[in-house]
């Protein structure tokens, strides 16, 4: 009997991190995602993707979803190329946050412009899709770390 508990409790143990890991890397997939749609200014994507209240936190200003989509679209922020250098992801229920260290490579009214941030992510799942709550930029030096 003890030899069972022993087993079934290692089944269990390793069922719930091999779960955890692939929610893991949806969120990490789903974040990359983002970062693509970003990219490519694919607003239509991106709509369907930031919740209808959700805010944006940049070093210049914090702004709605509607904001967001009008900066995107008309260029004056293009998120030409995001490195990802590390992430980490933490679930909370039915909320998940992604942190990310990145080099955000960008045009910003008329120039190329090269920074490092941890980009914090709030998603919730609402039904059967993950909507984006909130997203801030943090300023950190190239040397910064995110502790796991």
């Amino acid at each position: 009997m003890k030899k069972f508990l022993i087993c079934l409790a290692m089944i269990l143990g390793t069922t719930l991190w091999t779960y955890a890991q692939s929610d893991d890397t949806e969120m990490i997939n789903l974040s990359k995602q983002k970062w693509a749609w970003m990219a490519d200014k694919n607003v239509e994507e991106l709509a369907s993707l930031f919740h209808e209240d959700s805010k944006f936190v940049h070093m210049s200003g914090s702004w709605k979803k509607d904001r967001e989509l009008e900066i995107i679209e008309s260029g004056s922020i293009w998120y030409k190329n995001t490195i990802v250098h590390d992430v980490d992801v933490k679930r909370f229920g039915n909320t998940v946050i992604v942190w990310s260290r990145i080099t955000l490579e960008a045009h910003v009214r008329g120039n190329d412009v090269s920074n490092e941030f941890t980009a914090t992510e709030v998603y919730q799942k609402q039904s059967d899709s993950w909507q984006l709550l909130d997203l801030t930029f943090s300023s950190v030096r190239d040397t910064h770390q995110i502790e796991h």
